[in-house]
């Protein structure tokens, strides 16, 4: 378990990683309130947020930017094991620092976030949805990055400050597409059916009957929130669990094929190669 915390400004950035074979529970706590943006990499950990008596709970964690208000009464729980190790950077600040925050900065965060930046509880929840391919360059390039000192000082403030133009972005152009705190419920809702039954998923029509959305809906607003088409997420989802699985050497190429919703080996083959740039039986070379 490795845990950097680095001060830019009048921003807490904490970066998190651990890749563990055994399973093990990870408590962080903050010792203020915050505004914060949590970026989750491809670790898919499991997250469960406790307050008071209360509790909210997020099981697939990958690739998503969850943004939230926490007091000191606010614990959250990380619950790491060999499939879902964690990778997670979180960008905080206080409310008291907003007015100081450079290039009005503050400004994007009473007007995006105002539910946060005006708490009714210990724990509060932002928009949430699942990063860009830009974010998602960004997160990786933090955690491979190598720099001591001065140069990682300055490498961090400059991806720092571009992973939150790209979230304050993202967030204007999902207000522009009027998709209100009801539907996000309803097309994460969307998302954890798909990510249940990748072997087997529902129809678009049948996805639409179980989250209660119109087919046009979802198919325009779960692009607009997720950033591809349903069936395009549902491909990454696919070969994403595949990679992992072949990674294990445990199943054949035949059986993980089928193992995501696969009939034809050379139609898994194809698109394994044009998301990665190999095939699959490479992976074992």
């Amino acid at each position: 378990m490795t845990r950097d915390i680095i001060n830019i400004n009048d921003f807490i950035i904490l970066v998190e990683e651990s890749n563990t074979e055994e399973p093990f529970v990870d408590i962080c706590q903050f010792d203020e309130a915050l505004i914060a943006v949590a970026f989750y990499g491809s670790g898919n950990v499991n997250l469960k947020v406790e307050f008071g008596d209360q509790a909210a709970e997020y099981d697939h964690t990958r690739n998503l930017a969850l943004s939230f208000y926490a007091n000191e009464h606010v614990r959250f729980v990380h619950t790491i094991h060999s499939e879902r190790p964690l990778k997670c950077i979180v960008i905080a600040t206080s409310i008291r620092n907003l007015e100081r925050l450079p290039n009005a900065e503050g400004e994007l965060f009473a007007e995006l976030l105002h539910k946060l930046v005006h708490p009714s509880d210990h724990y509060e929840q932002g928009p949430q949805f699942l990063m860009t391919p830009e974010m998602l360059h960004i997160i990786e390039q933090v955690f491979e990055n190598r720099y001591e000192g001065k140069t990682k000082m300055m490498f961090f403030r400059s991806q720092m400050t571009a992973l939150l133009s790209h979230f304050f972005g993202q967030l204007a152009d999902l207000k522009e597409h009027s998709i209100n705190e009801k539907e996000r419920e309803k097309l994460f809702a969307a998302r954890d059916i798909l990510n249940q039954n990748l072997e087997s998923p529902p129809s678009l029509s049948e996805l639409s009957r179980l989250i209660g959305l119109n087919s046009f809906k979802l198919k325009k607003n779960f692009k607009a929130l997720f950033g591809v088409p349903v069936f395009k997420y549902l491909q990454n989802e696919r070969l994403t669990k595949a990679h992992q699985l072949l990674a294990k050497a445990e199943l054949s190429v035949q059986e993980v094929a089928w193992d995501v919703g696969y009939d034809s080996l050379s139609s898994f083959s194809n698109a394994f190669n044009k998301k990665f740039g190999y095939r699959p039986s490479e992976l074992r070379n």
